[in-house]
């Protein structure tokens, strides 16, 4: 369908999906729709025609905004590039058009209005994990998944106050903009703020009425500057908060030897297609060691590239699906490990940590590793989030906007949505127990291998 006068091609998709909050410094949830598994023969997808290039998950914040409208006059523009049937559908849309553009006393511009009407259009789809980008908010989100960008260096996420916590797009008295966690050595740390601190004010303004896109936009700035949070933690009255804007650098794999060079440890605080290739070298590099057990720490880790997900996990095992994806119609698309994963043999043991900061490409690995047996999971239940999004790139420098487009499964065709992923063996960091290397989730891992502890603390950065 065209519109009067004008045409549209669709832009061609990027070779690579880009970012799902990579280390975002947001998140938000969305409420569950109950799978449709499709009858009759299902598709899979092979070692090389993966179609998932430009599907992301991530932790994603978005708009629940509606579009709506009325006319003003008599119907003058007609629309030649609408089908009939399409007309009286699309009739408002043009009578406002129309108006603005013949009878607005103040400049129009026809660009701002566009990118306004996509952006309302999403809004409309009250999904938090759909939303239109500008240029600078596409800017942004490259950045992050780059592992380096200007801010305090939070996660945060947008909660529902009802029982259950769920969906909520527009931060309100019963949408609060809450801290899921805060990035090791950043200025958010440094400064004291806590998970489950709930921001309601930003240099001295309500948040109420913003998106959470748009509260975050309010807080990060740039290197050197200041930002002033107002705070609300648990029953104490609300106070101000004054963090310096850095720039934050994350090392997205870090990897280390325990038990006596025994247990290959790799934390992936990203999935990019850098982490990905870092990740396997240096699984690969532990097993020359001799290393036959291995702890992946995907706590905190907000999700990325679909593809990076898949090659990390195909690391584990050799065949078979990794997930499936559901589109809309019910149909689901099986997902396989890529041949050639360095560590498939059975006697290497593998733990996964995680917690409730483990999200979207985190729990397929999570999920796949823990369906086909592969891993044992050590930690909390993950946060949640069983939805891919497509980034689409609009020409003139219009921005983009991510979609949602479908739902992904476990192989064993679990939808984790709003639920997560249970651990095989739980831990709690808030306990106070004191442990031999100072991290409880590690101790646990490596008390399930049968290895060890080490007896230093556990130095962690994201």
């Amino acid at each position: 369908m065209t519109t009067p006068g004008t045409s549209f091609t669709p832009p061609e998709p990027p070779d690579d999906a880009l970012p799902s909050d990579e280390r975002p410094a947001e998140g938000a949830l969305v409420e569950p729709v109950v799978p449709t598994v499709a009858s009759g023969p299902q598709p899979r997808r092979g070692v090389g025609s993966l179609q998932l290039a430009i599907a992301v998950v991530g932790l994603l914040a978005g708009a629940a905004l509606f579009l709506s409208g009325f006319t003003l006059g008599a119907r003058t523009a007609t629309t030649p590039g609408t089908p009939a049937a399409d007309e009286a559908l699309f009739a408002p849309f043009w009578d406002t058009w129309d108006s603005i553009t013949r009878s607005y006393v103040g400049q129009v511009d026809q660009k701002k209005l566009v990118e306004g009407a996509i952006d309302g259009l999403i809004k409309a789809l009250g999904d938090p994990y759909s939303s239109y980008m500008s240029p600078a908010d596409l800017q942004r989100a490259r950045e992050d998944l780059g592992g380096q960008f200007e801010g305090i260096g939070a996660v945060i996420t947008a909660r529902s106050s009802a029982a259950g916590g769920g969906t909520c797009t527009t931060l309100a008295i019963d949408c609060r903009m809450t801290v899921v966690s805060t990035i090791a050595a950043s200025p958010a740390e440094a400064a004291g703020m806590r998970e489950a601190d709930v921001v309601t004010g930003i240099d001295g303004a309500s948040v109420d009425g913003l998106t959470l896109d748009q509260a975050i936009a309010k807080v990060r700035g740039k290197k050197g500057t200041q930002v002033v949070l107002t705070i609300v933690r648990a029953a104490q009255p609300p106070f101000d908060l004054k963090i310096v804007r850095d720039t934050i650098v994350q090392t997205q794999v870090e990897t280390r030897d325990l038990a006596n060079a025994s247990v290959r440890y790799i934390r992936v605080a990203a999935f990019s297609d850098n982490s990905a290739k870092d990740f396997t070298d240096a699984l690969r590099a532990g097993l020359a060691k001799g290393e036959r057990s291995v702890i992946v720490d995907l706590r905190d880790n907000p999700g990325g590239y679909v593809t990076a997900a898949r090659t990390v996990a195909s690391q584990f095992i050799a065949s078979g699906p990794l997930f499936w994806e559901e589109s809309a119609d019910g149909t689901q698309i099986e997902t396989d490990a890529s041949p050639g994963g360095v560590a498939t043999d059975a006697a290497i043991r593998v733990m996964v940590l995680v917690n409730k900061g483990s999200a979207s490409a985190s729990e397929i690995v999570s999920g796949a590793l823990q369906d086909t047996k592969r891993a044992t999971l050590v930690g909390e239940t993950t946060f949640g989030k069983g939805t891919v999004q497509q980034w689409v790139d609009l020409s003139d420098n219009s921005g983009g906007f991510r979609l949602t487009i479908a739902k992904w499964l476990t192989p064993a065709k679990r939808w984790i949505h709003l639920k997560g992923l249970t651990p095989d063996v739980a831990v709690s960091a808030t306990d106070g127990t004191t442990t031999p290397t100072g991290d409880p989730y590690i101790d646990a891992a490596l008390n399930a291998l049968g290895a060890p502890a080490a007896s230093e603390a556990w130095p962690l950065a994201a």
